[in-house]
Parts: C-alpha cells; structure tokens; sequence
C-alpha cells in the first residue's frame, strides 16, 4: 500500500512539474512576444528565449522565434556581421521545420530568412536562395494554419519575390531560372497579405510599388494613403513611413 502511494505521489510531481514548466515556457514566449512585437526591444526578446530554450529545447515555438529575433536584429546590422546574423537565423529556421514540418510558421520564417540572405548577397546571384523562398512562401500558404498574420505574411513574402524578381525583364531573368516571376501574381498576392490583416504599413508599400509597376497609380496612391494612417507597429515602420510619402510624391501627377 506505501509503495502505491509512493508511486501515486512520484506521478503527480511529475505531472505537477512538467504542468509548471509549460506554463513558465507560454509566459516566456508571451513575454518575448510583447518585446519583439510591442516593445521592438530585440536583445530583450533574445534573452527571454535564451531561457526559453534553456526550459524547453528543441521546442518548435522556441525555434521559430529565435529565427525571427535574429533577422530583427540583423536588419539593423550592416557587413559580416549582419551576415553571419542572417545566418543564425536560417539555421533555426531549418531546425524549426525539422522539428515542425507541418506548421506554416516554421517555413515563412525559412523564408524570410533565406530571402534576407538573398538580399545580402543580391538577388540575381543566388537563384537556388530566390527558388527556396517562393518554394516556402507557397508551402506556409498551402499547409493554411498559424493564423491571419502568418498567412499574410506568407502571401506577403510571396508576391515580394515576384515583385523583386521582375526588377529585370523577362528575357534577362527567363534563362536564369526566374522566368516564373510575374506582376500580376505579385500585386494579386500583396493585395491578400493587405486583406488578411490590414493597417500594415509594409504590406501596403510593397502592394502599392506593384500597382505602380503595373501603372495603377489611382490604386497605389490609394494604399500608401492607407498606409500613412496605419499605426506603427514594426520596428521599421517609421522607414516605410518615408518611403510611402517619397513614392506619393513621386507619382502625384500620375
């Protein structure tokens, strides 16, 4: 009878400890969202999942957030240094989808971060990186879980890789491998990422270079109005903010 109850006793703390434990890992991930998406305080986020990770390792929603941290901070970098940052966060993003294969997320970040590493480098002398982006953008959008925000992201990032892939004429880029980019796909998919979740300031500049590229100027002038009225809520958006108002000037007789 004690060693039942000895036992009963041993399975409850176990189930006691891991309760608290999973609970401590969503306060640190909450904490850190608030940091990275609130606060736009990147080292602070970065030490909150440094002890996430410490807590939970090999945890996908660890992974995929420390993949998002490190391009944040990168984007804020310049030379080597912003590089090899870049390049932290594709290795998590790698371990994300290893750990995740089935979650959007982990391959929108996969994304994001191989598209930083092709900007990095430049476009057109790394296909094989510009391929990988839309292959993720395109698989995050068919697996269709993780929310509004990550699905518009998701569209976002792949109707950006048609737009800068069309940066260079058809016939230039066709015996590269990137004869697949196409404005009218980029403006259709920016113009869902602005849909699925509105009052973003860097979704609607991008839509509004597309219009502009396919010489929609009434549609373009429309978005970077809307996104002069969309509240800050990236760190960046305060450069997007002067670019909208650069490009409103630039196309006012338009």
């Amino acid at each position: 009878m004690k060693r039942k109850i000895t036992f009963l006793l041993v399975i409850f703390l176990i189930a006691l400890t891991q309760s608290v434990s999973a609970e401590n890992l969503q306060d640190l991930l909450k904490t850190t969202d608030k940091y990275a998406e609130e606060q736009f305080n990147n080292q602070k986020a970065l030490e909150t999942l440094q002890k996430a990770d410490k807590l939970s390792p090999n945890n996908w929603e660890v992974t995929w957030r420390l993949s998002r941290t490190y391009v944040d901070m990168a984007d804020h970098m310049s030379g080597q240094e912003q590089q090899a940052k870049y390049q932290t966060a594709l290795d998590y993003a790698e371990k994300a989808v290893r750990l995740a294969p089935d979650k959007s997320v982990a391959y929108i970040r996969r994304a994001i971060a191989n598209g930083k590493m092709a900007l990095f480098k430049g476009v057109f002398s790394v296909i094989g990186l510009v391929n990988k982006v839309k292959a993720d953008a395109e698989k995050s959008i068919a697996l269709g879980n993780g929310g509004s925000y990550v699905q518009a992201v998701s569209h976002y990032v792949l109707g950006r890789t048609h737009l800068k892939v069309c940066e260079k004429a058809y016939l230039v880029r066709l015996p590269l491998g990137l004869g697949w980019g196409d404005m009218g796909v980029a403006e259709k998919e920016l113009k869902k990422s602005v849909d699925m979740y509105p009052n973003f300031r860097m979704f609607y500049l991008d839509l509004a270079k597309a219009y502009i590229e396919n010489e929609e100027y009434g549609k373009a002038k429309d978005s970077l109005a809307k996104l002069q009225k969309s509240p800050k809520a990236n760190q960046d958006d305060d450069k997007f903010l002067a670019e909208s108002k650069v490009l409103m000037e630039k196309i006012r007789n338009e």
